[in-house]
This record gives C-alpha cells, sequence and structure tokens, in this order.
C-alpha cells in the first residue's frame, strides 16, 4: 500500500495501475481513505507543482478504490479534479473490470453532470461502451458528442462520414433538438459543405438514415421552443436544408402559424413566406389568413407588418368573397406605432372597401380607424363615408407618474442577533442607502452599549471572510478597506481587532485617498466617516450617529438633528467631527422648520450646536458657475469652487467645495462599483447637481463606449434634492442614448421623475441631446426608442417639449445646405415627434422643418418632416 501511495503522491500513473491490477476490491477499499486524506491535503494547494503531478494519479487511483457506484461518478467529476484529470483511457482501464450494470450507473451518473463540469465525452462514451447501456442524452452528453463528431480536422473524414458510422444516431439527434443551446456548439462547424451539420442531417433523412417526419417535426418543435439566437440560426438552417414538399409545409400549417405569431424575426420570416405562398395557391382558408395577419400585424417588425400587408392585398385582389373579413384584418395595422404602415392599411381599405357590401363591416373600419393619426383619419372619414366628427379624439390630458415619495430610515436594529441578519445580508448583495445607514448606526451603538455580546453574534457572519483567519500583519487596511469603504468590512475587522489603531489613526489624521480621480471629493468625504467611525469604536465609541439621515434619499431632518445634539450634550459624549460635518450636508436647510430648529441649536450652548444654528440661517449659497468643454464626442463640466464647503469643515470634506476639472483629474479609477454611486448622492442630497458634475464622464459611457448599468443612479439622482442644473441633464441625455436598454430605461425612469416634480428643463435636455446626437456621442436609434417607451407612458407632451429643441439642431445642417448626410434615424424620430404633436394638439412652427418638408421625392424623411409639419399647421390632437 505505502508503494501505491508513493506512485500516487509522484505522479507516476502507470505503476499505480500496475499495482492497482494486482490488488484485491478488499485491498482497494482499505487504501481509500489514505487517498481521500490525500486529496484533502492536496486541496488546501492545489496549485504548487507537486499537487499538479500528483492528481491525475490521484484521479484514477481514487475511482479505483471504490466500490459505489454512486461515490466513483462524484469523485470522477470532482471540481477539484477538473484541472489535472487521468486521461479518459487511464480511467476507462482501471474500472474496466466492473460489472456493466455498475458501468452503466456509473456512466449515466456522469453524464447528468451539468455542462460545466467538464466530464470528457470520452470518458462517458467510452463506458457506455463496455457497460452496453443505452447512450444517455442528458446535456453534457449531448454537448460532448457535437464536439467530438464536429472535430474532423483531427481525423481526416467529414462530420456526415462519421455520423453515418455512429451507432447512436437516432437516439442522438433525437436529443440534439431538445437540448439547451446546443446551436452555439453546432455553429462552430462550417455552414455548408459535408462538414456542415445541417447539410450532413439534411442527407441522411434524404438516405432514410434518419426518420425524416420525426426528425422534420423536431426541428420545427424546437423552433417553437425557443431560444438564444445562434439556435435559431442553426436550426432555421437546418430546416431550410430539409427542403420540405408542398405536402410537407402543409401538413405543418399550425407550426407556421404559431411561428409566425411568436417566434424570433428571422424565424418568423420564414414562417410568414411558407404560409404566404400556401395563401397565393389557395391552400390556406381565409379564417387561417385572418389569423395569421393579427398576429403578424401585432408584431412591432415593420418588415413583417409590410409583407403582410401585400399579401393581404394579392388574396383580396384574387378573392373579393372575402373582402369583410379580410378588410377587417387590415385594419389592425391601423393602430400600428409606425405612420407609414398606418398609411399602407388605409390604402389597402380605400382600395377595396368599395366592394363591402354591408353596414356593419363598415362601421367597424371606422371604429379602427379612431387608432390613425389625424392627417389619416380624416382621410378615413372621407373615404368610409362617414362625419368627421364621429372619428374626434377625446381631448388630450398628460400623464405623468406621481413624484416618489421618500422613505423614511427605519430605526437601527434593536438586538444584536437582528443586527447580524442585516450585517449578512449587506456582505452578500449591495443595500440602499436607507439599509446601510441603518446598519451602520446600529453597528455604532451596540458597540457602544455591549461590544463584547456584538462580536459573539457577528462571529458567525465573518468567519467566510478571508481576513477574519488572518493574522493582523497580513492585513494592509489602506489597500484593501479602503478600496471598498461603501461595504461594513472595516468596522466588522475594527470590531474583531484585525486592524491596528495606528491604521485607523493614521487614516484619521491624513486621509486615504492617494489616487486623485474625478470623484475624488465624493470617495474621501464617504470614507473619512467611515475610518474615523471605526477609529471612534476601538478608543472612545460613540452613543450613535448624528449623521444617520431622515430619509432614504439621506436628507436629515433638523430637529432631529438638533435632538441628538441635545442627547450627546447630556451624555457628555465628544462629537466625531466627520459625522458631524456629514449630518450638516445632510441636513434640511429650505423650509420652515429649519429656522425653529436654529433656535433650538443656538440655545444648546455647545460648539455643534452654534455651528448648526449658522449653517441653517445662512442663505443657501448658488451653485457655482459650470463651463462645458468638449472631449472627443462628449459634452462635459466643468465648476467653480463653493467656499461653503472649504470653510470650518474636515480637510477630508473640503474637496468638495472645490473646482472640478475635466483634464486635470484622471478619468480612469477603482471606482468601477455602480453599487457606490448612491451613497455619493447621499453625501450632498441637497446639491445633486455636485455630484452628478463628478459622475457625468461615468454616465457618457453608456451612450459613448457602450458600457452598462452606470446609468442606474439617474433615477435617484431625479428623486435627489437641489437645483437640477446642466449637469444633471446632461446625466439624462446621455442615459436616454445608452447602448443597452436597461440603461435607457433608467434614463426614462428619471426624466419622467422631474417632469412630475416640475424639474424638468425640456428645452436644455432636448437641446443638449440634439448637441450630443449631431457630435455622434449618442446614436439616434437609441434615442428614439427611448423617446417612444417614455410618450408610450402617457408623456407626449413631454417628449415633444425635449424633441422641438432637439430636431432644429439635426435639421440645420441639412437646411443650410452642409455636406453631412442626415442623421441616421432621423426619420424615425421625425415620426416619434409628430405622433406626439398630434395626440397633443401642438402649433407652431419649427426651425428648418419646412425646407425638410420641401424637399423633392418620398423619402421616410421628408414623409414624416411633411407629417410633423401638417400636425403643427393643423393643431389636431388624436
Amino acid at each position: 500500500m505505502s508503494s501505491l501511495m508513493d506512485a500516487v503522491r509522484a505522479g507516476r500513473t502507470a505503476d499505480a495501475v500496475s499495482l492497482l491490477d494486482g490488488m484485491t476490491d478488499a485491498e482497494r477499499r482499505a487504501l481509500f481513505p489514505e487517498l481521500r486524506a490525500l486529496r484533502k491535503e492536496l486541496r488546501a494547494d492545489q496549485w504548487t507543482a507537486q499537487s499538479r503531478r500528483a492528481y491525475p494519479t490521484l484521479h484514477a487511483a481514487g475511482a479505483a478504490c471504490q466500490t459505489g457506484a454512486a461515490g466513483v461518478a462524484s469523485w470522477l467529476a470532482a471540481s477539484d479534479m477538473r484541472w489535472w484529470p487521468a486521461s479518459p483511457g487511464v480511467l476507462i482501464d482501471v474500472l474496466g473490470d466492473r460489472a456493466p450494470g455498475w458501468l452503466a450507473d456509473v456512466a449515466h451518473r456522469i453524464a447528468e453532470r451539468p455542462v460545466g463540469a467538464g466530464v470528457p465525452y470520452e470518458l462517458m462514451a467510452g463506458l457506455v461502451r463496455l457497460s452496453g447501456c443505452p447512450v444517455p442524452t442528458t446535456e453534457a452528453y449531448v454537448h460532448g458528442w457535437v464536439e467530438h463528431i464536429g472535430h474532423v480536422w483531427q481525423r481526416g473524414d467529414t462530420v456526415l462520414d462519421r455520423l453515418r458510422k455512429d451507432p447512436h444516431l437516432a437516439r442522438l439527434a433525437a436529443a440534439l433538438f431538445e437540448t439547451n443551446d446546443i446551436g452555439s456548439r453546432l455553429a462552430w462547424t462550417p455552414a455548408e459543405g459535408p462538414n456542415s451539420w445541417t447539410e450532413a442531417l439534411a442527407r441522411l433523412t434524404a438516405e432514410g438514415v434518419l426518420d425524416r417526419k420525426a426528425t422534420v417535426d423536431a426541428c420545427l418543435a424546437r423552433l417553437l421552443r425557443g431560444g438564444p439566437a445562434s439556435d435559431h440560426r442553426v436550426f432555421l438552417r437546418m430546416l431550410r436544408a430539409f427542403a420540405l414538399t408542398r405536402d410537407e409545409e402543409r401538413e405543418h400549417t399550425g407550426d407556421w402559424l404559431a411561428l409566425a405569431s411568436d417566434a424570433a424575426s428571422v424565424v418568423a420570416a420564414h414562417a410568414q413566406s411558407v404560409l404566404a405562398s400556401l395563401a397565393l395557391d389557395g391552400e390556406l382558408t381565409t379564417h387561417q389568413l385572418v389569423e395569421m395577419s393579427g398576429a403578424v400585424l401585432f408584431r412591432t417588425e415593420k418588415k413583417l407588418v409590410r409583407a403582410q400587408l401585400v399579401l393581404l392585398g394579392k388574396v383580396l385582389a384574387r378573392e373579393p368573397f372575402a373582402v369583410a373579413e379580410l378588410l377587417s384584418a387590415v385594419a389592425q395595422a391601423f393602430g400600428h406605432e409606425d405612420s407609414e404602415v398606418q398609411e399602407r392599411a388605409l390604402k389597402l381599405v380605400e382600395r377595396h372597401v368599395g366592394k363591402v357590401q354591408g353596414a356593419d363591416v363598415r362601421d367597424e373600419l371606422a371604429s379602427s380607424a379612431e387608432q390613425l393619426i389625424p392627417v389619416l383619419r380624416a382621410r378615413a372619414a372621407r373615404s368610409l363615408g362617414v362625419a368627421p366628427s364621429t372619428l374626434e379624439p377625446v381631448p388630450y390630458e398628460e400623464v405623468l407618474p406621481p413624484a416618489p415619495e421618500p422613505v423614511r430610515v427605519a430605526p437601527a436594529p434593536e438586538s444584536v442577533a437582528e443586527l447580524a441578519e442585516e450585517v449578512g445580508v449587506l456582505l452578500a448583495s449591495d443595500a440602499d442607502v436607507a439599509t446601510f445607514e441603518r446598519t451602520l448606526d446600529g453597528l455604532v451603538r451596540h458597540a457602544y452599549h455591549d461590544k463584547d455580546a456584538l462580536v459573539e453574534a457577528l462571529g458567525p457572519v465573518v468567519a467566510r471572510l478571508w481576513w477574519a483567519t488572518a493574522e493582523p500583519p497580513q492585513i494592509r487596511p489602506g489597500d484593501y478597506f479602503g478600496n471598498r469603504p461603501h461595504s461594513l468590512e472595516l468596522l466588522l475587522a475594527t470590531l474583531l481587532d484585525k486592524v491596528p489603531t495606528a491604521a485607523l489613526h493614521a487614516a484619521v489624521q491624513h486621509g486615504t485617498s492617494g489616487f486623485e480621480c474625478v470623484h475624488g471629493a465624493l470617495a474621501r468625504a464617504f470614507n473619512a466617516r467611515i475610518w474615523e467611525v471605526a477609529y471612534r469604536i476601538r478608543t472612545e465609541p460613540l452613543p450613535f450617529l448624528l449623521s444617520t439621515p431622515t430619509w432614504g434619499t439621506g436628507l436629515l431632518e433638523p430637529d432631529e438633528l438638533v435632538t441628538r445634539l441635545d442627547e450627546y450634550r447630556r451624555a457628555g459624549a465628544r462629537v466625531s467631527a466627520a459625522d458631524f460635518a456629514q449630518a450638516l450636508l445632510r441636513v434640511r436647510r429650505d423650509d420652515r422648520t429649519a429656522a425653529a430648529a436654529a433656535s433650538r441649536a443656538a440655545a444648546l450652548g455647545t460648539t455643534e450646536g452654534t455651528r448648526l444654528a449658522r449653517w441653517l440661517t445662512a442663505q443657501d449659497p448658488a451653485l457655482p458657475a459650470e463651463r462645458r468643454r468638449t472631449a472627443g464626442a462628449r459634452i462635459l463640466l466643468e465648476c467653480g469652487e463653493l467656499l461653503e464647503m472649504q470653510e470650518d469643515f474636515p480637510p477630508e470634506f473640503r474637496p468638495l467645495g472645490r473646482p472640478v476639472s475635466v483634464y486635470r483629474e484622471r478619468r480612469h479609477c477603482y471606482h468601477w462599483d455602480d453599487s457606490i454611486r448612491q451613497h455619493w448622492l447621499a453625501l450632498l442630497p441637497q446639491r445633486r447637481e455636485l455630484v452628478a458634475v463628478r459622475l457625468l464622464c461615468d454616465l457618457s459611457t453608456v451612450a459613448v463606449d457602450d458600457t452598462r448599468g452606470a446609468a442606474a443612479v439617474l433615477p435617484l439622482l431625479a428623486e435627489s434634492g437641489g437645483e437640477a442644473g446642466q449637469a444633471v441633464h446632461l446625466s439624462v441625455a446621455y442615459g436616454l442614448g445608452a447602448r443597452h436598454p436597461e440603461d435607457r430605461l433608467a434614463a426614462v425612469d428619471a426624466l419622467l421623475v422631474l417632469a412630475s416634480r416640475g424639474q424638468l428643463d425640456a428645452a436644455r435636455l432636448g437641446a443638449d441631446l440634439g448637441q450630443l446626437v449631431r457630435g455622434g456621442a449618442v446614436k439616434t436609434s437609441r434615442l428614439v426608442e427611448s423617446a417612444r417607451t417614455a410618450a408610450a407612458t402617457g408623456a407626449n407632451a413631454t417628449i415633444w417639449g425635449m424633441l422641438r429643441h432637439t430636431l432644429p439642431v439635426l435639421l440645420a445642417d441639412i437646411a443650410t445646405g452642409g455636406t453631412a448626410a442626415p442623421a441616421r434615424g432621423l426619420a424615425d424620430l421625425l415620426a416619434v415627434a409628430a405622433e406626439c404633436a398630434e395626440r397633443t394638439g401642438a402649433r407652431g412652427e419649427l426651425p428648418h422643418l419646412a425646407w425638410t418638408a420641401d424637399r423633392r421625392g418620398s423619402s421616410r424623411l421628408v414623409a414624416q418632416a411633411r407629417r410633423l409639419r401638417s400636425a403643427l399647421a393643423e393643431g389636431v390632437a388624436a
């Protein structure tokens, strides 16, 4: 046994296999505890050269020395064995003398492991071959099979040849259509030729090797099931390769109808083409065509909708007896968001409405025509022979979401057990300002009253953190905790005596920020309070925090702060400088309660009370002057200094009032965590413009660099307090042009919140968007999506107020004969503006619009410009 262990430790796999061959089952079982102990030993430091050498031999020996199929399967697929496993050939060799039933059990168990477990296909297939069991059809096995078959370059034959030779082809081919995300692996092979999966399977169905009906049914079922885009492309290509006959297409009419309704765009287009061919050959009933039209005309893809209207026009010309049903189907396009689609549908109705005999159909068409844009609605009234007044819309009323109500911060947890649970949640995920602040206050309170009980309760919560078991010399507080201040780990490490007092004192005296960037002032002020609280926990615990906000935005009510200062006075507690500075920056100064609270504060007779009274009664200074600067495609802002924040504040807070420069501070830094931005907003809950000017570069990346996530802070920025100036509006403008839909949606939410609070400067935002589109920072197509989304909520007047200042900037080059081509997507933006103007009854002239509308031709840009001009001239509300 010792010789086998020596071979395993030395990584001599051949010697170990030879020794195992000469052992009985009892001897192997007796050896397994030693192998398990060695595995535990290697796992502690599995990246050393010794571990890498021993693992393959240990992998094989451990599998050979167990008798239970479950245990062997678990050993073979273990994550720690994945990096340096034994070869499949060696594993099959050491397991090959077992009973077929046992081998089948192991084969199916390891095949049930997830694809990410990395179990080699050769091992699974080898065990299946030895046992003679049915081939598994699990996700891992099918993925492995596809990869194995596709590696033809290693063998010199083709995918088609290898599939022909596979004894399990029928079972695995059927499983192929039921396996998740298999399209990405199939796409690795060529799209055409003998090494193409699509052509190989089509050829095998034509030869009768695979059952054609079953394979075609499975392919259609897979397309109906949906999935990632790679699956759509591969299986649609495969379906086309099958070259279905007309009888086969007719047999699957129900599937085509379902695909045209719900499938991905490329799949729906194929289904639509098949159904169109059937319809034009008279092999689709009127009811089926109406059903298909109802589904396709409801889709957003204009190409599919236009193709469906063309099909309906052809059928209407050939089958006048079905005109009533088909025109009702056409009228469903009256509600489409694209005015060109509406016009196409109306033209079709106008062409064939004379064939309608009954009044009921005309009444139904007139009812549907209420969804048309005003100019088309008037046309429809004339065509249908109804009075225009019957199609008059209801007066427009702007619908904005109610302004969000602030959330009051709950009191700190009363028990250490409840507090420990809150800390555990915070460590596992990002928390909002309210949760973070109440938990921070809870740690301070319980550390003051019973530190030992708090430490005991926190023990299980922090046990999994790396520094909990590290020795203090191994922890460099400035490097680790200085970059992650928004978590509570610094306070937890302080409570558990993992941070030296000298390090805490140094941070309080000299600060922690050695990397100046545009966020530096925000980060330094936030860090200063955390480090000072940690230092006071160690040296002179605070009874509670003065700066805990009243509301989730970070705002602190003045009466509440005065009461806290009074409690400090009665308890004889020394105020923390950073905590008090943060409280001053958070306290409300803009209502009547501030004056009354100032009198109470002055009556306290303390230094802090006098300072608070002076702060509350001082005139709120105007924001510093801002200046625009251009950096590539970006428009960024600089601002001057604010002396109020540099007087009588601790050194780490004074940078908040210093000038912000576009070119002086570094743009790239370690502040990559999006969740920290909400806490920066809570630093200055009544001065959001000062935060926004420092976040502007980050927010610009969602549009310019196509990054994701930074715009999540925009709704919080809109809910915060203080003036919404250039920085706030530019931030929203970048968000409206973001690459990712979730960022655009966050920007739309922010826009609507500002509008509902009466703080939106639509003219400023619109002009900013025009300049950003013109400079290439924002793509017009993305702005169109954002504007359309906001308008769909009922904010048509708000969006028109914005776009009426965006469009002149973009139309100016066309009107002045500039050489630049119109911005891509400008026609769509004009369409959104026209719809908003029609719905709201907007009137007036738009600079440069007339020149575009008077251009020759019938391009979409010209058509939408004429539509908008007509809407503004008529002033008709939809």
